[in-house]
């Protein structure tokens, strides 16, 4: 008997601290297409802009690293019509040292907190791409990556039951 249990201290050990380090960031893939300068659209137009993103984890052959990427899409169009006027395709993505996390946990740990940690820089990025491609920077909004994973996680459960019952 211990010490701690004699005195009465019967408090459950401590839970093991999460540890999470970003190893590195990087571009995987990126497309931007300047499609008003392509059709010879002049003139002064006001952009609609709409962002479609896409989450991904996997584990990586070494002991607690993984995988995140964001995937965006943006496509951009004259208010009021059907013209594009540009097309941005990025696949950024992160490198990350994860420990302490329960395995119950680890899925929305990297759909939520890795992509968070991404996204500023993926922010700067886009903004930095657009205005080299000749239109006003684009400051994307912040994203709810808790949202997202909610959202996808009842996608999915729709899906399921849509499959059990055909």
């Amino acid at each position: 008997m211990t010490e701690d249990t004699a005195a009465g201290n019967t408090e459950a050990p401590a839970n093991p601290q999460v540890k999470m380090r970003v190893l590195g960031q990087f571009i995987r893939d990126m497309s931007f297409e300047n499609v008003m300068a392509q059709k010879g659209i002049a003139g002064d137009v006001q952009p609609e802009i709409s962002v479609q993103v896409n989450l991904d984890a996997k584990k990586r052959p070494v002991e607690h690293q993984f995988e995140v990427s964001i995937k965006l899409k943006l496509t951009s169009k004259a208010k009021g019509m059907e013209d594009v006027l540009f097309l941005c395709e990025i696949d950024y993505c992160g490198l990350f040292h994860v420990e302490g996390v329960p395995e119950d946990q680890l899925h929305p740990f990297l759909l939520i907190e890795c992509p968070r940690m991404l996204f500023p820089f993926l922010r700067r990025i886009v903004s930095d791409i657009t205005r080299d491609g000749g239109f006003p920077p684009v400051n994307l909004d912040s994203i709810d990556f808790v949202a997202l994973y909610r959202n996808e996680l009842m996608r999915r459960q729709a899906e399921q039951a849509n499959k059990t019952e055909a």
